[in-house]
C-alpha cells in the first residue's frame, strides 16, 4: 500500500514514468479484493491529476477519472461496514468534473469508407 501511494506521488515528476505492469505486480500484494478495488481507483485518480495539472489533453484526464470512478464504485460493493473512503474517492472525482467542465471523453473517430 505505502509503496503504491509512494510511486503515485511521484506522477507529477516530469522525468519519472512508471508504468501500468510496475502497479500490476503490486495490486496482487495487498490484503483482500476491496484493497485492490480501492487503490487501482487511487493510482487512476492520481495520474488522471497530474495529467490535468501538466494540461495534458483532457481527454487523457477524463479517461482516467472515468476509470478511477470505476474502480471505486466496485471496491464500494464490497467494502467494509462503515468504511466509506470509495464513496468519497468517487465524490471527489465528480466535483472536478463539475469544476472542469473542458474534460471530455476522446471524439471517436469517424472514417468514411473507401468508394471506388
Amino acid at each position: 500500500m505505502t509503496l503504491i501511494l509512494a510511486l503515485t506521488d511521484q506522477f507529477d515528476r516530469s522525468d519519472y514514468t512508471v508504468g501500468h505492469t510496475d502497479f500490476q505486480e503490486l495490486l496482487p500484494r495487498l490484503r483482500d479484493d476491496y484493497e485492490r478495488a480501492y487503490y487501482s481507483g487511487v493510482i487512476s485518480e492520481r495520474r488522471a491529476k497530474a495529467s490535468l495539472r501538466r494540461q495534458m489533453h483532457s481527454s487523457a484526464a477524463y479517461e482516467w477519472f472515468r476509470e478511477a470512478m470505476s474502480w471505486y464504485e466496485k471496491a464500494e460493493a464490497i467494502r467494509p461496514a462503515g468504511n466509506d473512503d470509495a464513496v468519497l474517492r468517487w465524490n471527489t472525482c465528480a466535483r472536478i468534473f463539475m469544476h472542469n467542465k473542458h474534460l471530455q471523453p476522446r471524439e471517436e473517430e469517424t472514417a468514411e469508407p473507401y468508394l471506388e
